[in-house]
């Protein structure tokens, strides 16, 4: 056997690779070909090389129609130069470029194409080709655009309502509002107006709310009263609302059906069909008062002289008693009978006097809102605040818990207290005359300050004002009259409350009074502390 010759060529390589390769080329070539995305290759010039199936169907043209064109026969002469200029520019400097194009079908009619476009380079950096690919969005623009065209007719709708009108999602967040709610959000001094109100409904429904809310109904015609104080006047405003579900539109929820609540809340300003309704209503308050004063002026007056009768009556069993024990003669016996006639006929004028005190009004218990009952007291009391020329400094909380309470009652008491509080300052040498009137609340309290800047109560004084019958008017102490405290105890009383003089307070009396929001209980005058 002879040698192999060295100059014998090497022996062939194995065919599998170059199977592989090609393979894969045939892989590739048929995956550009079914891809769903119409997809054209073009010389540098922009001449057709190349387009798969799906650009047929997109654009119409057939491979034989398009191989060999330039790409600009789909090009329409509505899309601006400035968007090719600015496509050129970017390929041209070897970038992707991505963008709209308005495209012109086979048939005639434009479509829109998303279109990228991207330099193919070779092994010398040089651009050989470019490859194109692209889709017909028509349809979906159309439909954002529809979309966008609802979303600016509904805003401009929601913004012509001549009331305010706002949407809130679940957690009370604002989705949208109009101008008439960013006007009342200016008027009122808050930034989310539509919290607040949705406090004082949820606090006045209670359970109906949630039931509302959980049938996805509505209510109607609910009025809230928003006094901000100070020179500006009280606002009301009725109030209307309805819950409805929308579709979740979050990516997270493509595959699990979730929607959310929204409700669409309407504010109506009725702050003047309210102010004339109120100009009656003060008017026929001030009518009933005057009555109301002239019977608890005489209750009062029959109560005084029932205590000051009493006294002596008292003074009589005292002195029998004392006979009685020091044995009874003939005179005793005498003295006596004379003084057990006294006695029963001061205790019958006493049980005659206490027939004709007029009954005191029992009101039905009713949820009443302190801050108009203290508007409406400063009201009446207009004409004597101003001839006494004191200032009035009224500064509530905008809106309070209602309290379950007898209305008429709680009004007269805070007149009352009020008028003895003008009458300390109309005392002479008191030249700054202020009265500061606030209320706040806690989460199980109504709390009301009435502050005055006339010479104050002494300290010794602080309880005893509360007495029946008991004046510091003529006691040389120069502090408030007291008479109408008496009475304010006696309503604070009924309706569980706490009433004090504040101790602390040193530039004139400062009155404090809370009641309990929740308590529903009426029970009859009792006596309680009053601090």
């Amino acid at each position: 056997m002879s040698k192999q010759s060295s100059n014998n060529p090497p022996p062939e390589p194995s065919g599998k690779p170059v199977l592989a390769d090609n393979r894969m080329l045939a892989l590739f070539a048929e995956t550009v070909e079914q891809a769903p995305v119409a997809i054209s290759i073009t010389d540098d010039k922009a001449n057709i090389l190349y387009v798969n199936q799906a650009f047929t169907r997109v654009t119409g043209y057939a491979p034989e129609e398009s191989i060999g064109r330039n790409e600009s026969m789909l090009s329409d002469k509505n899309t601006p130069k400035a968007v090719y200029d600015e496509l050129w520019n970017r390929i041209k400097s070897q970038q992707i470029w991505q963008g709209y194009l308005l495209n012109r079908h086979k048939d005639g009619r434009r479509y829109l194409a998303d279109l990228t476009i991207a330099p193919i380079l070779n092994d010398r950096h040089e651009t050989t080709h470019y490859i194109g690919m692209h889709r017909d969005i028509t349809e979906m623009y159309r439909l954002e655009q529809r979309v966008n065209q609802q979303k600016v007719l509904i805003e401009t709708v929601v913004d012509s309502i001549p009331v305010a009108t706002v949407l809130l999602d679940e957690s009370d967040r604002v989705v949208l509002d109009n101008k008439m709610y960013k006007t009342l959000s200016s008027d009122l001094g808050l930034s989310d107006p539509a919290r607040t109100f949705i406090d004082i409904l949820r606090e006045d429904m209670a359970e109906e709310w949630e039931r509302m809310k959980k049938k996805k109904s509505g209510f109607h015609n609910r009025e809230v009263r928003f006094d901000r104080g100070g020179h500006h006047a009280p606002r009301w405003y009725a109030c209307a609302g309805s819950w409805f579900c929308q579709e979740d539109d979050r990516v997270e929820a493509f595959f699990h059906e979730n929607s959310h609540t929204y409700l669409l809340l309407t504010l109506t300003d009725i702050t003047q069909q309210k102010k004339h309704a109120e100009e009656i209503r003060i008017n026929a308050l001030k009518a009933l008062m005057a009555e109301e004063e002239k019977t608890q002026r005489l209750r009062e007056t029959l109560s005084g002289a029932i205590h000051h009768i009493q006294g002596p009556i008292n003074l009589l069993k005292a002195a029998k008693t004392m006979l009685t024990r020091r044995g009874l003669d003939d005179r005793n016996i005498a003295l006596v009978d004379i003084l057990d006639q006294i006695r029963l006929a001061g205790e019958q004028s006493v049980a005659h006097m206490k027939r004709c005190i007029p009954e005191s009004n029992t009101s039905a218990m009713t949820p009443v809102n302190l801050n108009q009952l203290l508007h409406e007291t400063i009201v009446l009391l207009t004409e004597r605040l101003l001839a006494s020329g004191i200032v009035v400094e009224w500064k509530p909380t905008p809106v309070l818990p209602a309290l379950m309470g007898q209305e008429s009652h709680l009004r007269t008491m805070f007149k009352q207290i009020i008028e003895n509080a003008i009458e300390a300052m109309n005392q002479s040498g008191i030249v700054t005359r202020e009265l500061r009137i606030s209320t706040w609340s806690d989460k199980h309290l109504l709390h009301v300050s009435i502050e005055d800047t006339g010479p104050g109560i002494p300290d010794e004084l602080r309880i005893k004002v509360f007495e029946p019958f008991f004046s510091t008017k003529n006691d040389g102490h120069g502090g408030h009259s007291g008479t109408g405290l008496t009475m304010a105890q006696e309503v604070i009383n009924q309706h569980l409350g706490l009433i004090r003089i504040d101790p602390s307070y040193r530039d004139g009396c400062r009155v404090r009074i809370q009641f309990n929001i929740h308590n529903m209980m009426f029970v009859p005058e009792k006596a309680s502390d009053h601090g």
